[in-house]
């Protein structure tokens, strides 16, 4: 029996691809770009592709996607054709085959404008119990597929996990003014602490969910690096991050000398995996201080998988502001 990958292509999608094979299993990837570990090229907008595709398969990864940096160069409609009614096609054709799990990637922009309290207010602690908001095309879609599998898993029996990622691209920010205040390597040590995760600890939770989707039916995890702070952090967070973090991870402060880094002043949200690391049995592997522990013997801050899948970008031409073009609907900003 076989795994299926969607965005075989993709960051995500090789790094299934890699681990699975590695591992001894048989994999099939599908994308619709080529790539060095997709079999099959075409569309999950495209049904008969995608039943052609489920035969024999025993669970269905499901990375493929439009992604936030797209909004500026694909329509609302892609975003709908893609995410949407693509994810809706994978639901019906494995319910069909009778597939033993299903696991969706989404991500932590579901939550969008949530995530950001009032200025007075402490930090967000976000757990899998906050409500969505979505502020762009891009978290819409991803809320409404996990409906889909929700509703998939309720009425057709097909076990789902849906698995809500935090960043672990390699590219860096595709906020301009973000880029402009840190080094990446400094900005991503930051994300760290309370939304970034790394492709091997995500390839490992998908794993997981894959092996537990029967028994658990349906559920929503968090998958973002485990953070040092507790919920009695997030008042003093939000104005003086500095100290708290001397706090909680005290060698940083030499390192981030070293190297001429800064410490963000504020965070305004800590993603929280317990749920995760209780239920699925998750144990990742980095975070903030085991990024600072390679640093200081030399490394740098991403795990031997990342390196070797690299730097993907996210579209197939360059723009005046390097990766990533201006965006056409301001109020659909930055990725979380």
């Amino acid at each position: 029996m076989t795994f299926l990958v969607t965005g075989s292509s993709g960051h995500l999608g090789e790094a299934l691809m890699r681990t699975l094979a590695a591992r001894g299993h048989e994999v099939l990837g599908i994308d619709r770009r080529a790539g060095p570990f997709t079999q099959r090229r075409g569309s999950i907008t495209d049904r008969d592709f995608v039943r052609g595709c489920m035969k024999g398969t025993i669970a269905v990864l499901h990375a493929a996607t439009l992604h936030k940096p797209h909004v500026a160069t694909h329509s609302r409609q892609d975003f709908i054709d893609v995410n949407i009614t693509g994810t809706l096609n994978l639901l019906e054709e494995a319910a069909a085959a009778k597939v033993a799990g299903f696991i969706y990637t989404s991500t932590t922009s579901v939550f969008g404008d949530a995530l950001v309290p009032p200025p007075a207010e402490p930090a967000a602690w976000v757990t899998e119990e906050m409500r969505p908001v979505p502020k762009n095309i891009y978290g819409v879609t991803k809320a409404a597929a996990e409906d889909l599998c929700q509703l998939f898993a309720r009425n057709h029996a097909l076990p789902i996990i849906v698995l809500r990622t935090s960043r672990f691209f390699p590219e860096a920010d595709d906020n301009a003014a973000a880029r402009a205040a840190f080094d990446d390597g400094n900005a991503k040590a930051n994300e760290f602490l309370y939304r970034r995760v790394d492709i091997e600890d995500v390839v490992e939770a998908h794993l997981l969910a894959a092996a537990q989707a029967s028994s658990a039916r349906f559920a929503k995890y968090i998958i973002s690096a485990t953070t040092p702070f507790s919920r009695h952090d997030t008042a003093e967070l939000r104005i003086h991050a500095p100290q708290v973090v001397r706090r909680c991870v005290p060698d940083y402060e030499a390192e981030y000398a070293r190297r001429g880094w800064t410490m963000i002043d504020g965070i305004d949200r800590v993603y929280v995996n317990d749920k995760a690391r209780t239920e699925l049995g998750w144990q990742p592997r980095h975070d903030f201080g085991t990024v600072i522990a390679r640093l200081k013997a030399g490394g740098d801050i991403m795990s031997p998988l990342a390196r070797v899948i690299g730097s993907k970008g996210y579209h197939d031409r360059s723009f005046d502001d390097g990766s990533y073009p201006v965006d056409p609907h301001p109020a659909e900003d930055a990725m979380d």
